[in-house]
């Protein structure tokens, strides 16, 4: 069973930076689509970004366009979030997320993922 674990989160001035990890266990993350989501206090989870399970495309929400990336390294057993110009906005528990798929799928709704990590908190503030 798939099984993945987020690392990475803290405490971050606004302005600054932050890099996620994902650690993928039990299989690789080949033939998996990888996200990332958010969940702010008393607010929906919201799906942030997502690299499509054949590598061919990466989308984010509007709200981290141009902030935030994501990446996989080349064993397909590691995610990552890059966070750069972070504002307190962006303040919530992070999670990861892959689904396996065939075709070219991609998602950033949470109800299409099945395996989920446990979370880790990013908070924006000085």
């Amino acid at each position: 069973q798939l099984q993945l674990v987020e690392s990475g989160g803290g405490l971050v001035q606004p302005g600054g930076s932050l890099r996620l990890s994902c650690a993928a266990s039990g299989f690789t993350l080949r033939d998996y689509a990888v996200a990332w989501f958010r969940q702010a206090p008393g607010k929906e989870r919201e799906g942030i970004s997502c690299m499509s399970n054949r590598r061919t495309t990466t989308v984010y929400a509007d709200s981290v366009k141009g902030r935030f990336a994501i990446s996989i390294d080349r064993a397909e057993k590691m995610v990552y979030l890059q966070m750069n110009s972070l504002k307190p906005e962006d303040t919530a528990v992070y999670y990861c997320a892959a689904e396996v798929a065939g075709g070219s799928w991609w998602s950033l709704s949470s109800d299409e993922f099945d395996s989920w990590g446990q979370g880790t908190q990013v908070t924006v503030s000085s």
